[in-house]
């Protein structure tokens, strides 16, 4: 490491101003300091430094998010094994199946989202900003699979430039970046996002694999099978028509997108989100308190007319993307609530309204994503009156002892 540092200090004068390299100072201070914290310090005024800055922050939450991604990889494989028939399930050519599969669409996300704040920062003069370290996974892992490599790259684009950077950057956007790029594939593409289609890769994938499936193959998911229910019962099936447990749902061994189906790795993520104090635990908690509580509601009620209403509320919250939005997209600092008791309500309405949309809105089978968008617009209001509840309050009790 001590030889890499000196490197870095003999090159970075050809990456200031009046460097041959000066074009590209704002590259190199992000790589700078993606792997050294830096060593400057203010010069004027009391401030006080943290060695957990953002880019810290942001690696953490990457962290946080490999479990999903290396089980979305083996469930991508599983899936597709599944699909074709196939009576035994080689653990490493699975993975290494979901792996080829998902590594162009991480590149595509990484490559736009990364090189157009390469080249805004660069524009500013300023330095890059490291909110898409985790966005850029985000991404992939919230779309299906087998979304076309120049759609998700068409819409992490738009969301980088329409909902980031012309906001400011990193720390001023209203919306969730990662969710934003969802809603703009589900409205612009809906045949590719309609939430019900079949989140299957069925080709081959450089030899694994084959692309014939077997007869009575559905790769329809959970809740795109609820949204064709018929009549007062429900019964829920794999690919191949197997009817699914609890522990299918909750171990994530269902057709969807690719880091949302497993509850278990969201809840290794949730752990380690807070275990290193980075996600609020408030968001987390309401999120799954407002699901349980609306979708026992909804469960009181059942109708054929609804047939989402005929999931108990366990199932609401580990199908779809509801547990994933929960922990990952609900408590992102930046467009939530920041007041704590702001926190219990943002929270609250995001998990009630998501089992609402998915419950009442048959045309649409997921509402987690648009419970949250929802509420990000809302979350400045929400601590708006939150603060203005305890001045009140305070006024009332300062009024009292005069």
């Amino acid at each position: 490491m001590k030889s890499l540092r000196k490197y870095l200090d003999r090159i970075k004068p050809d990456f200031e101003p009046g460097g041959k390299f000066h074009a590209f100072q704002s590259v190199f201070d992000g790589f700078e300091t993606f792997l050294f914290t830096p060593t400057t310090t203010s010069r004027s005024g009391v401030n006080i430094h943290d060695s957990l800055d953002s880019k810290r922050v942001m690696i953490i939450v990457v962290l946080a998010l490999i479990p999903c991604l290396l089980f979305g990889m083996y469930n991508t494989g599983y899936q597709h094994w599944l699909a074709i028939g196939a009576t035994s399930f080689p653990f490493w050519q699975l993975l290494g199946y979901g792996f080829l599969a998902l590594l162009p669409r991480l590149i595509v996300s990484y490559v736009v989202g990364l090189g157009i704040e390469f080249v805004v920062a660069q524009w500013r003069k300023e330095e890059i900003q490291e909110g898409f370290l985790v966005s850029g996974i985000l991404i992939p892992l919230i779309c299906p699979i087998d979304i076309p490599l120049w759609m998700l790259a068409v819409a992490t684009a738009f969301s980088v430039i329409f909902v980031k950077e012309v906001f400011g950057g990193t720390g001023y956007n209203i919306f969730n970046v990662a969710l934003v790029t969802r809603a703009f594939l589900f409205f612009a593409y809906p045949s590719h996002m309609s939430g019900d289609k079949v989140f299957v890769a069925t080709d081959s994938v450089c030899g694994l694999g084959e692309g014939q499936v077997v007869d009575g193959f559905s790769g329809a998911t959970p809740l795109g099978q609820i949204a064709t229910n018929m009549g007062d019962t429900l019964s829920l099936t794999n690919v191949v028509g197997e009817p699914l447990t609890y522990w299918d749902m909750f171990l994530g061994l269902i057709p969807g997108s690719v880091g949302e189906t497993s509850t278990l790795c969201i809840l290794i993520g949730a752990a380690i989100l807070l275990l290193t104090g980075i996600a609020s635990w408030r968001i987390m908690l309401s999120v799954f308190a407002g699901g349980l509580l609306m979708g026992a509601i909804a469960h009181a009620f059942p109708t054929a007319a609804y047939p989402a209403s005929l999931l108990t509320p366990l199932e609401q919250v580990t199908l779809g993307g509801f547990a994933f939005a929960a922990v990952y997209m609900a408590t992102d600092p930046v467009t939530a609530s920041r007041t704590n008791t702001g926190k219990y309500i943002y929270g609250f309405l995001i998990g009630v309204i998501a089992v609402i949309i998915r419950t009442y809105n048959n045309g649409y089978p997921e509402g987690a994503m648009l419970a949250v968008l929802l509420m990000n617009s809302f979350a400045p209001l929400i601590d708006y009156t939150v603060v203005q509840s305890n001045i009140r309050r305070r006024m009332r009790r300062l009024k009292a002892k005069v």
